[in-house]
């Protein structure tokens, strides 16, 4: 019998890229997101090798993730993998400017949503005495730049999160890990710009960022390890991505 991994935001990015990392592998399959017509295609795609369940949910809607995980097909229920994959960066402009639906959004999604998916998968997992829940986060969540704001905040609740449900699962078989990348090439920029594909790209330009199937790569090393292994955590950016100097502000009050 194949272990089994639900992942959320399966329609595109890091979350297609495990879809067909774990696929290749025989693991099944049980796939969500927001876009029915591309949950088709990847089922059609991965179904001809490994069994395939998918649905479409929006994360952000508590009683549609309650619902969706509590009528599992049985032979897709005994999920032993949570990849909470599901989120997204809005807008790029300081606080004091920021559109607040934006903001909403990002919350709901990047917070409230993978709280949701959690809660209603781990009671199960903790039945059963076994499972891993990998949490994608971001370097944002622990480096701090301008217009990150609540991006950045929210990525740094899923590390938290991450870290205190270790500590509350301590006694059980059940594994937490944190992913946190940094730069890397999908949707995300053209999400975060609302469809604007010149800025997006622009965001990429002159590098070489991670891929999604490099992110895939890792949450499979990450959820094959020994079961007494538990990767807590992995940061992993691009090699032409590094760290800023801290930055002052040169204009004094005084004008010197």
């Amino acid at each position: 019998m194949s272990s089994i991994a639900l992942i959320t935001g399966a329609t595109s990015g890091f979350g297609a890229a495990c879809a067909r990392r774990f696929a290749a592998a025989g693991w099944t399959l049980v796939l969500c997101g927001r876009r029915q017509e591309r949950l088709e295609l990847l089922r059609a795609e991965l179904a001809m090798t490994v069994p395939v369940h998918t649905f479409a949910l929006d994360v952000r809607d508590e009683a549609a993730v309650n619902a969706a995980i509590a009528t599992l097909p049985a032979e897709f229920a005994a999920v032993d993998l949570l990849v909470n994959n599901a989120g997204l960066a809005l807008g790029l402009e300081p606080a004091q400017r920021c559109d607040m639906a934006d903001w909403h959004t990002m919350i709901d999604t990047n917070i409230k949503g993978l709280l949701y998916c959690t809660r209603a998968i781990l009671p199960g997992m903790i039945a059963r005495d076994q499972g891993h829940i990998v949490n994608i986060g971001s370097v944002a969540g622990t480096y701090p730049y301008p217009g990150g704001n609540v991006y950045g905040a929210s990525k740094a609740f899923v590390k938290q999160f991450s870290r205190n449900l270790r500590a509350d699962l301590l006694g059980s078989r059940v594994r937490v890990s944190n992913l946190e990348p940094g730069m890397a090439e999908s949707e995300f920029s053209q999400v975060r710009f609302k469809g604007d594909e010149r800025q997006a790209a622009q965001v990429y330009a002159g590098t070489e960022p991670l891929r999604p199937e490099d992110i895939a790569d890792i949450v499979f090393w990450v959820a094959t390890r020994p079961a007494h292994v538990n990767i807590n955590s992995v940061e992993v950016m691009p090699v032409c991505q590094a760290f800023a100097p801290f930055a002052v502000s040169r204009n004094h009050p005084d004008g010197n």
